[in-house]
């Protein structure tokens, strides 16, 4: 059996769709198919999700929603309309729209995830709707009834452990199955959804749970590559990863799979295939377990270079740090008792700095967290850096490889980049930089050209 999972772009609109469903129907083991929301027809076109997000928040404002809803139903329409199927689902689609724009908006949260869900949802009605049209055993899932359980954490929930013995039983179902990515239901009820690009995980908890042979990701490129095309020209499309090295490359701003993605699946070492739905005959892109890579790429010392911006840093000093038993646990409990994530701790003897997401950033919480750090920890100084990017070089080939560092910190210089913390972990499968959210696509270059020439 595989799990196949299609993205927005393979969704966009009704030829889009119908290559989607020449994929499913050109292997009889592609029986449970996971769809995103449609995305973009044309480059200033707008997402689905985008617009959701729009009317969710547009309702929370008390503006009229009407013109909102309009333009998704319209979308909607425009995809059923030219599939052919019955005329009367595009209704139901906006009756399912404004039901949810009905509910309850005492929390935000919840409201904005049960309108980003209708995306998914209804996209995977259209899909199944349109097998079924042309004669095929074709069926909806719902997320609730298969069982997909996620915590309680609206846009950024996790699978519960839970959820594996009940979505296993779709490995029974001999129909195709067309099951929306993106969200589950907490134990109470309450539709939740991934952080954005989820519909990956989805694919990856189901194919973990029905013990899939491979779980099929098809997007709109034919493979996977060693840099953005969109900084770095022509870009060396790489044929395989480990799972180590694409969830390095995922974190660290490759867009080609989320960077939870590969936690279901690389605890059953099940292969993930990279493909593309224009042009579903190449081979793609394998992600593998490591001892599965070949020695093709073994030969490649280095594979992937991303780089992603939003980071700020927390920036703590105080003399004689290192002598003082239980700094960073309590300097990072002050952050937590805040709701505050961080990323990494590069420290020094007598200074740690801390790399969050700028995204947690709020003015009073920091003024708070800031104030505790010099109450409770009686530090010498604390100071906050807006506007910084990480930069990963990513490879299993670098592991015992002399001189990586130095290619890497000689390009970068050379480029004319300074560069305000490295951080390479035991495994070695990646070196990390600090630097300048302007210097960030200008890093990816210079270190390509090291690498890659």
């Amino acid at each position: 059996m595989k799990v196949i999972k299609f993205g927005g772009s393979s969704l966009a609109d009704a030829a889009q769709i119908k290559k989607v469903c020449d994929i499913i129907l050109s292997d009889p083991e592609r029986r449970l198919v996971v769809v995103s929301a449609p995305g973009k027809r044309f480059k200033d076109d707008e997402k689905v999700t985008d617009m959701l997000i729009e009317l969710a928040d547009a309702a929370i404002k008390g503006t009229n929603t009407e013109d909102f809803i309009n333009k998704i139903y319209n979308r909607y329409k425009s995809i059923a309309d030219d599939l052919g199927i019955r005329t009367d689902i595009a209704e139901q689609i906006k009756d399912d729209i404004e039901r949810r724009v009905s509910s309850s908006r005492t929390n935000k949260d919840r409201f904005t995830d049960l309108l980003k869900a209708a995306g998914e949802d209804n996209s995977a009605k259209l899909v199944a709707e349109y097998l079924r049209s042309n004669g095929h055993d074709a069926k909806y899932v719902n997320p609730k009834d298969a069982g997909l359980i996620l915590s309680d954490e609206f846009g950024n929930a996790r699978v519960l452990p839970k959820s594996y013995n009940k979505l296993a039983r779709l490995a029974k179902s001999s129909s195709i199955m067309i099951f929306p990515g993106f969200f589950g239901y907490s134990e109470t009820g309450e539709v939740v959804t991934f952080s954005r690009g989820g519909s990956d995980v989805t694919g990856a908890i189901l194919a973990a749970a029905v013990n899939a042979d491979i779980y099929e990701n098809f997007t709109d490129v034919d493979s996977v590559f060693a840099a953005n095309p969109n900084i770095v020209d022509d870009p060396m499309p790489i044929p395989m990863f480990s799972y180590e090295e694409m969830r390095e490359l995922s974190y660290a701003g490759f867009n080609v799979l989320h960077e939870e993605a590969l936690a279901p699946v690389y605890h059953k070492g099940i292969t993930v295939n990279i493909k593309n739905t224009n042009n579903p005959d190449t081979p793609g892109t394998l992600i593998v377990p490591t001892n599965a890579l070949t020695k093709e790429h073994k030969q490649f010392k280095v594979v992937g270079i991303a780089a992603d911006k939003g980071f700020m840093t927390l920036h703590v000093e105080k003399y004689m740090m290192n002598r003082e038993i239980g700094f960073g646990r309590r300097l990072l409990q002050i952050l937590e008792d805040e709701g505050i994530s961080y990323e990494h701790t590069p420290s020094g003897i007598d200074s740690i700095s801390v790399i969050i997401r700028e995204k947690y950033y709020n003015e009073d919480v920091f003024d708070k967290i800031i104030k505790s750090i010099y109450q409770d920890l009686l530090v010498d100084n604390v100071a906050l850096e807006f506007g910084q990017a990480i930069v990963m070089v990513v490879g299993n080939g670098m592991t015992h490889s002399i001189g990586t560092l130095a290619t890497a910190t000689r390009a970068l210089a050379d480029a004319n980049i300074n560069i305000n913390m490295i951080n390479q972990g035991s495994s070695e499968v990646s070196i990390m930089f600090g630097i300048d959210e302007d210097d960030a696509s200008k890093s990816v270059k210079a270190l390509y050209k090291a690498f890659f020439g």
